[in-house]
Protein backbone atom coordinates (compact mmCIF):
# COMPACT_ATOMS: atom_id res chain seq x y z
CA UNK A 1 0.00 0.00 0.00
CA UNK A 2 1.70 3.11 -1.02
CA UNK A 3 2.09 6.17 1.64
CA UNK A 4 2.64 9.78 1.40
CA UNK A 5 3.97 11.40 4.55
CA UNK A 6 2.33 15.19 5.49
CA UNK A 7 3.45 16.99 8.41
CA UNK A 8 4.38 13.95 9.99
CA UNK A 9 1.25 11.64 9.41
CA UNK A 10 1.74 8.71 7.24
CA UNK A 11 -1.64 8.54 4.20
CA UNK A 12 -2.21 5.64 2.10
CA UNK A 13 -4.01 5.76 -0.73
CA UNK A 14 -4.37 3.29 -4.01
CA UNK A 15 -3.51 4.64 -7.39
CA UNK A 16 -5.22 2.39 -9.78
CA UNK A 17 -5.58 3.45 -13.61
CA UNK A 18 -4.90 6.01 -16.33
CA UNK A 19 -6.28 8.86 -18.28
CA UNK A 20 -6.17 12.27 -19.69
CA UNK A 21 -8.24 13.04 -16.08
CA UNK A 22 -7.78 12.05 -12.71
CA UNK A 23 -10.10 11.43 -10.01
CA UNK A 24 -9.04 11.72 -6.33
CA UNK A 25 -11.71 10.08 -3.64
CA UNK A 26 -12.52 11.40 -0.44
CA UNK A 27 -14.45 8.58 1.87
CA UNK A 28 -16.51 10.27 5.07
CA UNK A 29 -16.73 10.21 8.47
CA UNK A 30 -15.33 6.57 10.07
CA UNK A 31 -15.34 5.13 6.80
CA UNK A 32 -12.09 4.45 4.16
CA UNK A 33 -11.32 4.28 0.56
CA UNK A 34 -12.90 1.09 -0.11
CA UNK A 35 -16.12 2.96 0.24
CA UNK A 36 -15.33 4.31 -3.21
CA UNK A 37 -14.98 0.55 -4.69
CA UNK A 38 -17.81 0.49 -7.02
CA UNK A 39 -16.40 4.43 -8.70
CA UNK A 40 -13.00 3.17 -9.06
CA UNK A 41 -13.55 -0.03 -10.68
CA UNK A 42 -15.93 2.42 -12.99
CA UNK A 43 -13.54 5.20 -14.08
CA UNK A 44 -10.47 3.56 -13.20
CA UNK A 45 -11.10 1.86 -16.88
CA UNK A 46 -10.30 5.39 -18.39
CA UNK A 47 -8.51 7.47 -15.73
CA UNK A 48 -6.19 7.59 -13.68
CA UNK A 49 -8.17 6.99 -9.86
CA UNK A 50 -7.02 7.89 -6.37
CA UNK A 51 -8.65 7.03 -3.20
CA UNK A 52 -7.11 8.34 -0.28
CA UNK A 53 -7.83 6.79 3.22
CA UNK A 54 -8.09 10.63 5.62
CA UNK A 55 -5.90 10.67 8.67
CA UNK A 56 -7.51 8.86 11.52
CA UNK A 57 -8.69 6.52 8.88
CA UNK A 58 -8.41 2.85 6.99
CA UNK A 59 -4.60 2.26 7.02
CA UNK A 60 -3.71 5.91 7.34
CA UNK A 61 -1.89 6.98 10.80
CA UNK A 62 -4.85 7.92 13.66
CA UNK A 63 -3.15 10.77 15.72
CA UNK A 64 -4.56 12.16 18.79
CA UNK A 65 -5.45 15.75 18.43
CA UNK A 66 -7.98 17.55 16.49
CA UNK A 67 -9.32 16.33 12.95
CA UNK A 68 -10.82 19.87 11.43
CA UNK A 69 -12.02 19.81 7.68
CA UNK A 70 -9.23 21.94 6.98
CA UNK A 71 -6.28 19.26 7.77
CA UNK A 72 -8.09 16.81 5.47
CA UNK A 73 -8.11 19.59 2.58
CA UNK A 74 -4.79 20.62 3.35
CA UNK A 75 -3.59 16.59 3.49
CA UNK A 76 -5.41 16.51 0.31
CA UNK A 77 -4.23 18.75 -1.46
CA UNK A 78 -0.17 18.03 -0.38
CA UNK A 79 -1.02 14.48 -2.02
CA UNK A 80 -2.46 15.66 -5.30
CA UNK A 81 0.55 17.71 -6.09
CA UNK A 82 2.77 15.43 -4.78
CA UNK A 83 1.66 12.71 -7.20
CA UNK A 84 1.42 15.12 -10.17
CA UNK A 85 -2.67 15.29 -10.72
CA UNK A 86 -2.58 18.64 -12.04
CA UNK A 87 -6.70 19.57 -11.78
CA UNK A 88 -8.33 16.67 -10.68
CA UNK A 89 -12.03 15.94 -10.05
CA UNK A 90 -12.47 15.57 -6.17
CA UNK A 91 -15.23 13.17 -5.21
CA UNK A 92 -16.58 13.24 -1.60
CA UNK A 93 -18.68 11.38 0.29
CA UNK A 94 -20.84 12.50 3.21
CA UNK A 95 -18.11 14.62 5.65
CA UNK A 96 -15.67 13.69 2.11
CA UNK A 97 -18.52 16.12 0.63
CA UNK A 98 -17.16 18.52 3.07
CA UNK A 99 -13.33 18.11 2.37
CA UNK A 100 -13.64 18.14 -1.49
CA UNK A 101 -15.77 21.40 -1.10
CA UNK A 102 -12.67 23.05 1.07
CA UNK A 103 -10.26 21.85 -1.00
CA UNK A 104 -11.81 23.48 -4.03
CA UNK A 105 -11.93 26.60 -2.16
CA UNK A 106 -8.63 26.68 -0.90
CA UNK A 107 -6.33 25.04 -3.29
CA UNK A 108 -8.01 26.09 -6.48
CA UNK A 109 -5.01 25.12 -8.28
CA UNK A 110 -6.20 21.26 -7.45
CA UNK A 111 -9.25 21.36 -8.54
CA UNK A 112 -11.45 21.16 -11.98
CA UNK A 113 -14.18 20.17 -10.66
CA UNK A 114 -16.14 18.66 -7.21
CA UNK A 115 -18.40 15.92 -6.50
CA UNK A 116 -20.21 15.70 -3.56
CA UNK A 117 -22.03 12.66 -2.72
CA UNK A 118 -25.16 13.66 0.06
CA UNK A 119 -22.27 15.87 1.88
CA UNK A 120 -23.00 16.13 5.76
CA UNK A 121 -25.70 18.55 6.55
CA UNK A 122 -24.95 22.11 5.86
CA UNK A 123 -27.65 23.93 7.87
CA UNK A 124 -27.96 22.05 11.37
CA UNK A 125 -31.00 22.64 13.49
CA UNK A 126 -31.10 22.75 17.28
CA UNK A 127 -32.50 18.76 16.88
CA UNK A 128 -29.60 18.10 14.86
CA UNK A 129 -27.16 19.54 16.72
CA UNK A 130 -29.04 17.64 20.28
CA UNK A 131 -28.66 14.10 18.00
CA UNK A 132 -25.25 14.82 17.22
CA UNK A 133 -24.25 15.40 21.07
CA UNK A 134 -26.28 12.18 22.02
CA UNK A 135 -23.84 10.17 19.21
CA UNK A 136 -20.92 12.05 20.74
CA UNK A 137 -21.50 11.37 24.27
CA UNK A 138 -22.04 7.60 23.28
CA UNK A 139 -19.19 7.56 21.24
CA UNK A 140 -16.70 8.49 24.13
CA UNK A 141 -18.92 6.34 26.33
CA UNK A 142 -18.37 3.14 24.14
CA UNK A 143 -21.64 2.66 23.53
CA UNK A 144 -21.98 0.53 20.96
CA UNK A 145 -25.51 -0.06 20.73
CA UNK A 146 -26.70 3.69 20.64
CA UNK A 147 -23.77 4.00 18.30
CA UNK A 148 -24.77 1.15 15.77
CA UNK A 149 -28.32 2.12 16.15
CA UNK A 150 -28.07 5.82 14.48
CA UNK A 151 -25.91 4.54 11.73
CA UNK A 152 -28.98 1.80 11.06
CA UNK A 153 -31.89 4.37 11.14
CA UNK A 154 -30.89 7.29 9.81
CA UNK A 155 -28.50 6.37 7.02
CA UNK A 156 -29.84 3.70 5.39
CA UNK A 157 -33.55 2.63 4.44
CA UNK A 158 -35.82 -0.38 5.39
CA UNK A 159 -35.28 -1.77 1.96
CA UNK A 160 -31.20 -1.08 2.09
CA UNK A 161 -29.41 -4.35 1.26
CA UNK A 162 -28.65 -5.85 5.03
CA UNK A 163 -25.22 -7.46 4.11
CA UNK A 164 -24.25 -4.34 2.80
CA UNK A 165 -25.17 -2.62 6.10
CA UNK A 166 -23.43 -5.13 7.98
CA UNK A 167 -20.22 -4.23 5.98
CA UNK A 168 -20.34 -0.52 6.72
CA UNK A 169 -21.14 -1.27 10.45
CA UNK A 170 -18.24 -3.43 10.68
CA UNK A 171 -15.75 -0.15 9.00
CA UNK A 172 -17.63 2.19 10.94
CA UNK A 173 -17.38 0.80 14.28
CA UNK A 174 -14.03 -0.71 14.15
CA UNK A 175 -11.96 2.86 14.41
CA UNK A 176 -10.47 4.48 17.26
CA UNK A 177 -13.28 6.34 19.76
CA UNK A 178 -10.90 9.41 19.54
CA UNK A 179 -11.06 9.97 16.17
CA UNK A 180 -14.48 9.05 15.64
CA UNK A 181 -15.46 11.85 18.08
CA UNK A 182 -12.90 14.57 16.95
CA UNK A 183 -13.84 14.75 12.85
CA UNK A 184 -17.38 14.36 14.28
CA UNK A 185 -16.71 18.16 15.71
CA UNK A 186 -14.99 19.08 12.87
CA UNK A 187 -17.45 18.31 10.37
CA UNK A 188 -19.49 19.70 13.07
CA UNK A 189 -17.68 23.21 12.91
CA UNK A 190 -17.55 23.26 9.02
CA UNK A 191 -19.61 26.24 7.88
CA UNK A 192 -20.60 24.72 4.21
CA UNK A 193 -22.73 28.38 2.96
CA UNK A 194 -19.70 30.17 3.60
CA UNK A 195 -17.33 27.93 2.27
CA UNK A 196 -20.00 27.22 -0.87
CA UNK A 197 -19.41 30.93 -1.35
CA UNK A 198 -15.40 30.59 -2.47
CA UNK A 199 -15.76 27.23 -4.17
CA UNK A 200 -15.74 28.50 -8.45
CA UNK A 201 -15.12 25.33 -10.37
CA UNK A 202 -18.21 22.96 -11.57
CA UNK A 203 -20.02 21.22 -8.89
CA UNK A 204 -22.08 18.31 -8.97
CA UNK A 205 -24.28 17.31 -5.66
CA UNK A 206 -25.60 13.72 -5.66
CA UNK A 207 -28.55 13.66 -3.21
CA UNK A 208 -29.59 10.49 -1.23
CA UNK A 209 -33.24 9.28 0.14
CA UNK A 210 -33.58 11.77 2.42
CA UNK A 211 -31.26 14.29 1.11
CA UNK A 212 -28.54 15.57 3.90
CA UNK A 213 -28.90 18.93 1.77
CA UNK A 214 -32.35 19.81 0.07
CA UNK A 215 -30.90 20.69 -3.82
CA UNK A 216 -33.00 23.70 -3.30
CA UNK A 217 -31.17 24.79 -0.65
CA UNK A 218 -27.39 23.58 -2.03
CA UNK A 219 -28.77 26.00 -5.05
CA UNK A 220 -28.85 28.69 -2.82
CA UNK A 221 -25.47 28.10 -1.32
CA UNK A 222 -23.78 27.28 -4.58
CA UNK A 223 -25.60 28.50 -7.15
CA UNK A 224 -23.32 26.68 -10.20
CA UNK A 225 -24.52 23.04 -8.64
CA UNK A 226 -25.90 21.07 -10.89
CA UNK A 227 -28.24 18.56 -8.46
CA UNK A 228 -28.96 15.02 -8.89
CA UNK A 229 -30.99 12.46 -6.73
CA UNK A 230 -30.46 8.79 -6.14
CA UNK A 231 -33.40 6.70 -6.28
CA UNK A 232 -34.13 3.66 -3.54
CA UNK A 233 -30.59 4.25 -1.88
CA UNK A 234 -29.48 5.92 1.42
CA UNK A 235 -27.20 7.80 2.82
CA UNK A 236 -24.42 5.47 1.05
CA UNK A 237 -25.90 5.76 -2.10
CA UNK A 238 -22.42 5.55 -3.90
CA UNK A 239 -22.98 1.72 -2.65
CA UNK A 240 -26.00 1.44 -2.93
CA UNK A 241 -27.06 2.54 -6.64
CA UNK A 242 -23.45 2.40 -8.36
CA UNK A 243 -24.86 2.86 -11.46
CA UNK A 244 -27.13 5.53 -10.91
CA UNK A 245 -24.09 7.31 -9.23
CA UNK A 246 -21.42 6.37 -11.59
CA UNK A 247 -23.56 7.55 -14.32
CA UNK A 248 -24.05 11.05 -13.01
CA UNK A 249 -20.61 11.59 -12.57
CA UNK A 250 -19.96 10.45 -16.01
CA UNK A 251 -22.70 12.77 -17.67
CA UNK A 252 -21.52 15.78 -15.21
CA UNK A 253 -18.07 15.54 -16.61
CA UNK A 254 -19.11 15.32 -19.75
CA UNK A 255 -20.94 18.47 -19.90
CA UNK A 256 -19.48 20.64 -17.55
CA UNK A 257 -15.83 19.91 -17.18
CA UNK A 258 -13.82 20.59 -20.01
CA UNK A 259 -10.34 19.00 -20.69
CA UNK A 260 -7.68 21.39 -19.62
Amino acid sequence: MPTIIHNGVRLAYEDIGKGARSFFFVHGWTCDRSFFTPQVEHFAKRYRTISIDLRGHGDSDKPAGDYPITAYAEDAAYMIRRLGLGKTIAVGHSMGGCVVLQLAATYADCVAAIVMIDPSTFERTPAIYANVEKLLAAIEAGDQKFHREFIEKQRFLPTSDRKLMERVLSVMMAGPSHVAASAMRGALAFNGPAVALQCRVPALHVAATPPANPPHLMSQWLPNVVNGLTVGAGHFNQLEAPDQVNSMIDGFVRHYVPLA
